[in-house]
């Protein structure tokens, strides 16, 4: 599961990277829903299971995997680095600060990630501040955050529900 959670997440940010490199601005608030926040949750999921070193690595990765399939991506790519590092040190420091249950400390790290990803990402990317695209951005991440935080959350206690029968049946 781990395996695969890494593969999704690579390339949910690579397709994120692409196609913002294809199409610019106008689809980062799709990106920011779609791929960004299964990114967003899936991050908060591999924090628990990943160290922080394993974690930046991945993401590094991505930036790579993003720029040798496109090295006309290379500034979208590098912004999609540094935003992606920058804010999974916060959801990071975040997420380990909170308490509660998994799904609430992931909504809540993904707020403050999402807003440091959403002013870093464009910034970078398309040269300046651009406030009306940041504030969709942000919007789109939090709400895509909670949709897949929420689905993870849901599959992951069906799959621990799904072990402990199989430990119990076992015994």
């Amino acid at each position: 599961m781990l395996y695969v959670a890494i593969g999704i997440y690579m390339i949910a940010m690579t397709l994120a990277n692409l196609s913002v490199a294809a199409f610019g601005p106008a689809i980062s608030p799709i990106n920011a829903f779609l791929f960004i926040g299964l990114d967003l949750a899936l991050r908060d999921w591999l924090h628990v299971r990943l160290r922080l070193w394993q974690m930046g690595a991945l993401i590094a990765s991505s930036g790579v995997l993003t720029y040798l399939l496109n090295p006309a991506s290379g500034k979208i790519a590098v912004a999609s680095a540094c935003a992606f590092t920058l804010a999974a040190l916060v959801d990071w420091v975040v997420f380990v600060k909170m308490k509660g249950s998994w799904f609430s400390r992931a909504n809540k790290s993904n707020v403050a990630g999402a807003a440091v990803d959403s002013l870093v990402f464009p910034t970078i990317a398309f040269g300046g501040l651009m406030p009306g695209i940041v504030l969709l951005q942000f919007a789109a991440k939090i709400a895509g955050g909670f949709v897949w935080a929420y689905l993870a959350d849901s599959l992951l206690k069906s799959a621990d529900h799904q072990n402990q029968e199989q430990e119990s049946t076992a015994a």
